[in-house]
């Protein structure tokens, strides 16, 4: 399955999860000296300034809710986007029929801060009428007010033809889907492959390190014949050339978190694309301070925010996690406070407000047209 809420994991792996943070100053960022790590949930003075953007999540997945998990919603002002894939691993998302009514029943009562983006079951690539029936449902989706439609790594990754053979993204049985997706005016969200760590030898360094333990199926160094990340992205690559009109957003940066001069490449070379940060925030916080400064403000337009977040359970934890998530991101990304990556200690972006409410809100609004507006109807 994909990269579940690393940014999440880590956070709480490093002590992040449940202790109150300190008081927040005027300007919105915690007092606290320049060598002690921020931690815990938002304070009011930050939750004030998150509230203000009117922040949208492009990347979640959730199948239940509760009233707390509402209640999250509107106390962060949050409007999330609710990702549906079929995965055959995962025993949650086996069954295409079940997941969709899952979905929709938390769009239906979120009171519109819920968006979904539907997808279509690519195990099916094979049957006569897998483009016919697969266009069908999405369009159904879309009347309903779906903004987009979740293309998943298992293409590239995992799933073979009659022959053996892995089927690449750019197999022309899913052209079809592709047209008729920019027809109406939708975006695709596309992870395809995964980061360089599952083609690489075991390194405990590695953001990715604990996950590839947990998920053997996922990694691609141990199996025998799998294709190379490049091959998958040249696939992926020759999409967005093939279809300039098709709005494609690149899932957890577009798969390329390891080498920011590859994403910008690609950014400026393909105009229909743009990228989520969700589960990634690692790879920036890993890099010196000023590139990666100077790498978002380059790139303002293209760079949308988004977690990876989950809840397909009623633990009374996951809401806590999310919002944690939620304060540690923007601890990073619009202050100066010290954070941590794992043991490390990170000092803030402190980005500009005009570059912020880009990454929070305008460019989701952009790239996911009626992104607030999907759930009323």
């Amino acid at each position: 399955m994909k990269i579940i809420a690393l940014s999440m994991v880590l956070f709480a792996a490093a002590g992040c999860g449940r202790q109150q943070a300190p008081k927040a100053s005027i300007n919105g960022s915690s007092e606290a000296s320049p060598t002690a790590p921020v931690r815990g949930p938002f304070s009011s003075q930050e939750l004030q300034k998150f509230v203000a953007f009117d922040p949208i999540d492009t990347h979640t997945h959730v199948y239940r809710s509760t009233p707390a998990f509402y209640a999250m919603l509107k106390k962060l002002n949050l409007h999330i986007l609710d990702i549906m894939l079929v995965d055959d691993t995962d025993p949650e998302l086996k069954n295409l029929t079940k997941e969709a009514k899952d979905a929709w029943s938390v769009v239906h009562g979120s009171d519109g801060y819920v968006a979904l983006c539907t997808t279509f079951d690519q195990y099916r690539f094979s049957q006569p009428d897998f483009d016919r029936e697969a266009i069908r449902k999405l369009n159904q989706d879309f009347s309903q007010g779906a903004v987009a439609v979740k293309f998943y790594k298992n293409v590239g990754m995992e799933i073979k033809d009659a022959k053996g053979n892995y089927i690449m993204p750019d197999n022309p049985v899913f052209e079809p889907i592709f047209k008729d997706i920019a027809a109406h005016h939708k975006t695709l969200i596309a992870h395809l492959a995964d980061p360089d760590s599952s083609w690489e030898a075991p390194n405990p360094a590695s953001p990715d390190y604990e996950y590839y333990l947990q998920h053997p199926g996922e990694y691609m160094y141990k199996i025998p014949g799998a294709p190379t990340k490049a091959k998958i992205l040249r696939a992926r690559d020759y999409l967005l050339k093939e279809n300039p009109d098709l709005r494609m957003v690149g899932a957890h940066l577009g798969s390329m978190e390891s080498n920011f001069d590859q994403l910008g490449q690609h950014l400026d070379q393909y105009p229909n694309f743009a990228v989520d940060l969700a589960a990634r925030m690692p790879y920036f916080e890993m890099q010196p301070r000023a590139k990666i400064i100077a790498f978002i403000t380059k790139y303002q337009d293209r760079l949308i925010y988004g977690t990876d977040n989950e809840f397909y359970s009623e633990s009374p934890d996951t809401v806590e996690d999310w919002e944690n998530t939620y304060a540690n991101d923007w601890r990073y990304l619009a202050t100066n406070d010290t954070i941590l990556y794992k043991t490390q200690k990170v000092e803030g972006l402190a980005l500009p407000e005009p570059i912020l409410r880009k990454i929070y809100h305008d460019n989701a609004v952009k790239w996911f047209p009626g992104i607030l507006e999907s759930s009323h109807r």
